[in-house]
């Protein structure tokens, strides 16, 4: 009930004059039965913009650090993100990963529309960066396609630390299903998950028209702040 007071009244409407979406390829997205949607993940704002603009409703794992925030803004966040469906997920391990896993098969498996990013967590760059095999597990043991999609214009609309997003016009594009039937029964080999995850990644890619990186996004983000604290401290030890 709240998914739909926010998709038609409270937060749609406001979304689509803001950034006057222009959509491509939503005739790919099934109008019933379950499937994936996979995409880049480049503001905080994704979260809202595809669920305000598909017909059907879509369920997005989220990280769990929007529902355990601490204070009156964080019991609101998670207020928020519960009434919104969205799903908490725990990116701290493997079993956090198999976790996520079980969840997202829940929701394909009462015939649902599953929202992820498999890059794991927003680009700080405007960058797409290597996709986590955790969507290839769920669609090779849900037996659902996979439609890619992409986001362009809003990291430009909303960059990392801009609280607000700033109105500007964005696109959303999605791609035909990809069917990974032919790979049926094998969703516990390494190999056809990193090769099913790099398959999907090149389809959003192709959308996206992005610079390509072939590394997870958390390493390069931790190894790029790490650089800055060394840079920093000797800025320090020069000062003094």
């Amino acid at each position: 009930m709240f998914y739909q007071l926010l998709k038609h009244v409270l937060l749609g409407p406001l979304l689509r004059l803001m950034f006057r979406p222009r959509v491509e390829g939503l005739e790919h997205v099934p109008e019933e039965g379950a499937a994936i949607v996979a995409g880049n993940h480049l503001s905080f704002a994704d979260h809202f913009l595809m669920p305000a603009i598909l017909r059907r409703r879509i369920t997005f794992l989220a990280k769990a650090e929007y529902f355990t925030g601490p204070g009156l803004r964080g019991r609101l966040t998670a207020a928020f993100f519960r009434s919104a469906g969205q799903i908490p997920v725990d990116r701290s391990g493997r079993e956090a990963g198999q976790a996520a896993i079980r969840e997202g098969l829940g929701v394909l498996g009462k015939g649902e529309l599953l929202g992820i990013y498999p890059e794991g967590t927003r680009s700080h760059d405007g960058r797409l960066y290597k996709g986590k095999v955790g969507v290839a597990a769920m669609a090779l043991r849900a037996g659902v396609p996979v439609i890619p999609c992409a986001m362009i214009g809003t990291f430009e609309a909303q960059p990392p630390g801009q609280k607000f997003p700033s109105p500007r016009r964005i696109r959303i594009r999605f791609g035909e299903p990809l069917d990974f039937s032919r790979h049926a029964g094998l969703a516990d080999e390494k190999a056809v998950l990193r090769a099913v995850t790099d398959e999907i990644m090149t389809a959003v890619l192709a959308l996206s028209g992005q610079e390509y990186v072939d590394r997870y996004a958390a390493e390069v983000k931790a190894e790029e702040d790490q650089r800055r604290k060394e840079s920093r401290r000797a800025g320090v030890r020069r000062g003094n």
